[in-house]
């Protein structure tokens, strides 16, 4: 699922190389965040907040037909917090 997020996202931004996405599973349910660049918020965000709304029903229909639940998340900071 975090593979599909990221290539979907990545073709809506002008900074692609600046798209991550990371998951945390827990039993039940999977939480995906994406952290993008700042200038990029916008267009994922889009008008009134279509296209995020857009993005996580899409990756909700396809994790349905998995049988698996899974959340989007946007992360708010402007850079990725370190995983090391």
């Amino acid at each position: 699922m975090k593979d599909v997020l990221l290539a979907l996202v990545r073709t809506m931004v002008d900074h692609p190389d600046d798209v991550a996405v990371d998951a945390v599973e827990s039993e039940d349910r999977t939480m995906l965040t994406m952290h993008i660049h700042p200038e990029d918020m916008g267009k994922i965000i889009g008008k009134n907040g279509r296209i995020i709304r857009a993005i996580r029903d899409f990756m909700k229909i396809l994790a349905t037909k998995k049988g698996l639940y899974v959340d989007i998340a946007l992360a708010e900071e402007e850079t990725r917090p370190d995983t090391a």
